[in-house]
């Protein structure tokens, strides 16, 4: 996959490795602004199984 992926990739080893970081940030980004944030609504946050006290 990410031999692929580096081939696809335009330009010399450089302008690759700075691409293959913006796709990398790109990624995180999403996930961080939607992909989480839906995960949280579905997971029982508020059942909590330890006694308090």
């Amino acid at each position: 996959m990410y031999a692929t992926l580096w081939r696809r990739l335009p330009g010399p080893t450089a302008l690759r490795l700075l691409l293959c970081l913006v796709l990398l940030a790109a990624v995180v980004a999403v996930l961080f602004t939607w992909v989480f944030p839906w995960v949280q609504t579905l997971l029982p946050t508020q059942d909590v199984t330890v006694p308090s006290g």
